[in-house]
């Protein structure tokens, strides 16, 4: 398990954690994820979220921690979130400091199923994000059926952000959505000062790349403000 920060530009603060899957010998998340199958599937999430928690607690994290979930291993939300209760409850880990992140191109075949997944972690205190939003083909159809707390512009719509008036015409309309709909908009993966800028004249004040800190294995890494 890997830490890598989001930060607020405005007042150089970190204001989250995400807790991203690694192998031991850091292996990344894409070889570790292809082991994962139907019938291993679950134990996987349970253990990823227990995982975060817990190293979450051990190394101090101050702040908000973002944990990613596989909606298909969730077969009944109530149910499923009994460990993570019981793994904060034990670390004394404030269950309104973690928030749950789904990824828009997660193979979902209910949408319903994730809607009642994430209600229910809104009713226990927990924050909610879609991840890579603009990565898939149903970002806007599963926001107009859930507004998450936070929203996380893929990478691949930012990269060279700076000199594309088309990306800047798409990521533009995605902050007027999200602000109109009171949504927390991310810019992740972010690389360069030049894009950072960008977004900046956009609105946009929270961040998350390599450009102020890569993820780091069982660790918080320092943040370099450009």
């Amino acid at each position: 398990m890997a830490f890598q920060p989001i930060v607020d530009v405005r007042d150089r603060t970190v204001v989250s954690y995400e807790a991203l899957v690694r192998g031991t010998d850091g292996a990344g998340a894409w070889q570790i994820l292809q082991q994962v199958t139907d019938s291993n599937r679950y134990t996987f999430d349970q253990a990823c979220r227990v995982k975060a928690i817990e190293l979450a607690t051990r190394l101090g994290v101050p702040c908000r921690l973002n944990i990613n979930f596989l909606p298909n291993a969730v077969y009944q939300p109530e149910a499923c979130i009994r460990a993570t209760l019981a793994a904060a409850e034990c670390c004394g880990f404030p269950l309104e400091r973690i928030a749950f992140e789904v990824a828009e191109q997660e193979n979902m075949v209910d949408k319903g199923h994730l809607q009642n997944i994430m209600r229910s972690y809104r009713r226990h205190g927990f924050g909610t994000a879609i991840d890579d939003f603009g990565a898939g083909y149903a970002g806007l159809h599963l926001l107009a059926e859930f507004q998450p707390d936070v929203i996380k512009i893929d990478m691949a719509l930012l990269r060279g952000i700076d000199a594309d008036p088309v990306r800047q015409a798409i990521v533009r309309g995605i902050i007027g959505i999200c602000t109109d709909l009171q949504i927390a908009v991310v810019g992740e993966g972010v690389e360069t000062t030049a894009e950072l800028q960008t977004l900046q004249g956009m609105g946009v004040h929270l961040f998350q790349g390599y450009l102020f800190a890569r993820p780091a294995l069982e660790a918080l890494p320092p943040v370099q403000w450009p």
